[in-house]
């Protein structure tokens, strides 16, 4: 995907529809859930389908943690050479408990990288996401 960063500009503020195409072609990101003010982070890979977010997971910290809270944040880039980008996705997220949501889910291909059972699906409802581009380079001289 390529930005254009006016004025040479190399911070570039993405709006929704750039910031969904990133989205939706990663794989991989970071779940924020906090729980009586103590934040937790837990790396997730998912898939994206009508502009939500899913992940499979298990029970442990992660889920019990976005039960109490389920307002939640996720997080995921991309470094390049030259440039990298990041996407950060504030939403509501609930644990699939319906056959047909949870049948609709399985059909999304997503497969746990690590090989451990999965059971639960959640769906993360966003309520906004904001995202940033960077192009690399040298800082001016503010000397010349």
């Amino acid at each position: 995907m390529m930005f254009n960063h006016p004025d040479g500009d190399p911070i570039l503020i993405l709006d929704d529809e750039q910031c969904w195409q990133l989205l939706e072609g990663a794989r991989h990101g970071r779940l924020v859930v906090t729980v009586a003010g103590e934040p937790d982070i837990f790396p997730v890979n998912y898939v994206t389908s009508r502009r939500k977010l899913y992940f499979r997971t298990a029970p442990g910290n992660k889920l019990a943690e976005l039960t109490i809270n389920d307002r939640v944040l996720f997080e995921t880039d991309g470094i390049l050479s030259d440039q990298a980008w990041s996407v950060v996705l504030r939403g509501t997220a609930r644990v699939l408990s319906q056959s047909a949501e949870i049948s609709e889910a399985e059909e999304l291909g997503l497969e746990s990288w690590v090989p451990t059972l999965k059971d639960f699906y959640v769906e993360i409802e966003p309520g906004s996401v904001s995202g940033r581009h960077f192009e690399f380079g040298s800082p001016p001289d503010f000397n010349a």
